[in-house]
């Protein structure tokens, strides 16, 4: 999704391990934050309790310089009023560039030209809107831990148990500068997350829907603790898990069910992609240990961000299986859409398709998030099939969506977590990848 850091490098058997002493491993990457004049609790990850200033849209550059024809007067003519033989304009020089497109006066006569002049800029504008809202979405992430900072124990009951961990909410303290992290603290009886998987959590970027780790908090840190022994401290305080979302999210209208199901598919399909990118697979996809997090700088009635955070059971991938994880989201898929009869809406109905071709035709995750895009956004079924140029549907797509983040802005309201992942879909798709999507979703 987004290129923030270099990868840090694999702990090799150098790998510290938890002592006694106050000594902390930094498992995350140092980041350079700037600390505020006074105490303040920062928390990236949550929602702020106002309306945030809406990013420009625009680009700044030099002011436009108006075209202007004219034809100098020598002064030997001037009063001469005898008839002279009539001479064409000159001719205005082709070095003349506009300053927005790019675009020679030569350019303008030529279609092509101007249209390739204008998909450039479209396509420019739609990433610099992507990377600011990824900047506000993803926040500031609190660097690694280090032996002068201090901690302070916030809840002595947990804020969060998935099925493998309890989450209990710490903050981070050094100078003037709070942390509001989370301690991932192992269920009693649980199965032991393998040090292999810390090291990959650890080695992989930072990812919009990856755990990401600040480091390991030594035993006797928090005297008060109701846990025994180090634990790992994690950047995204987890607000509950995906089962639990299920269980409350029932009553909610069809439509927005199912679209936030849909939304949360695609955000784990992106996880699933960086794994298999890295030549690694999930053993088992569970719900109660996806977690669900506010983005930041969202309404709280938006959809969440979805966080997979089960790195224990994180294997290497078998070659030769590109399509490692189809099987499981196919499950996944009908067991969030529930039991019974399907839903009766086009998106609940494009989710019960596109789980029976994952059966069968068992694609990668990249190729599944694809057809999820697709579904949410667009092109449906009608316009393939009357085949109308794909390329085209792209250039009205993305002008449609910039002309409704602008009017929003206007309107004071600031875009969110599926504006986001709308603009990077129309970011990145071409007519091949779009086509691609669409045999997967309605062949």
């Amino acid at each position: 999704m987004s290129n923030l850091e270099p990868p840090t490098k694999m702990p090799g058997a150098n790998t510290p391990t938890c002592s006694a002493q106050h000594t902390y491993s930094n498992l995350g990457e140092v980041r350079t934050h700037l600390m505020p004049s006074k105490k303040t609790l920062i928390r990236t990850q949550s929602l702020p309790t106002h309306k945030a200033s809406s990013p420009s849209l625009t680009r700044a550059g030099p002011p436009r310089k108006p075209l202007v024809g004219s034809r100098s007067v020598d002064e030997s003519q001037a009063g001469d009023d005898r008839a002279r033989p009539a001479q064409p304009p000159a001719e205005p020089s082709f070095s003349l560039l506009d300053t927005e497109l790019g675009l020679s006066l030569h350019d303008l006569h030529h279609p092509e030209a101007v249209h390739a002049a204008l998909e450039a800029r479209q396509l420019e504008g739609l990433r610099s809107v992507h990377a600011r809202l990824h900047t506000r979405l993803l926040g500031g992430r609190p660097g690694p831990c280090r032996p002068e900072h201090g901690f302070r124990l916030l809840d002595s009951s947990p804020c969060v148990e998935s099925g493998d961990a309890l989450y209990y909410r710490v903050v981070r303290v050094h100078e003037e500068a709070w942390h509001l992290l989370a301690a991932k603290v192992p269920k009693p009886g649980a199965e032991e997350t393998h040090t292999w998987g810390l090291e990959l959590q650890v080695s992989l970027r930072p990812h919009f829907n990856l755990q990401g780790l600040c480091g390991l908090l030594p035993e006797g840190s928090l005297p008060e603790a109701p846990w025994s022994g180090c634990v790992v401290l994690v950047a995204e305080v987890p607000e509950l898990t995906v089962a639990q979302w299920l269980v409350e999210a029932g009553a909610r209208p069809p439509e927005e069910f199912t679209k936030t199901v849909a939304l949360l598919l695609l955000q784990l399909s992106a996880a699933l992609e960086r794994l298999e990118a890295r030549g690694m697979a999930l053993a088992e996809l569970r719900p109660e240990n996806m977690l669900l997090v506010a983005p930041r700088g969202c309404m709280a009635t938006g959809p969440p961000r979805l966080l997979l955070a089960d790195f224990g059971r994180v294997r290497p991938r078998p070659p030769g299986t590109p399509g490692i994880h189809a099987g499981q989201l196919s499950r996944l898929f009908r067991e969030l859409l529930g039991p019974g009869a399907p839903l009766a809406t086009p998106v609940a109905a494009g989710l019960e398709r596109l789980a029976a071709q994952l059966t069968h035709v068992r694609p990668s995750a990249a190729r599944t998030r694809g057809a999820l895009q697709a579904l949410l956004w667009g092109p449906g079924p009608e316009l393939r099939s009357h085949g109308t140029p794909l390329g085209s549907w792209l250039q009205v797509r993305r002008t449609m969506l910039v002309l409704h983040l602008a009017e929003r802005a206007v309107g004071g309201e600031v875009p969110g977590l599926e504006d986001w992942l709308c603009c990077e879909y129309l970011m990145e798709a071409t007519a091949a990848s779009v086509d691609l999507a669409l045999s997967l979703l309605w062949d």
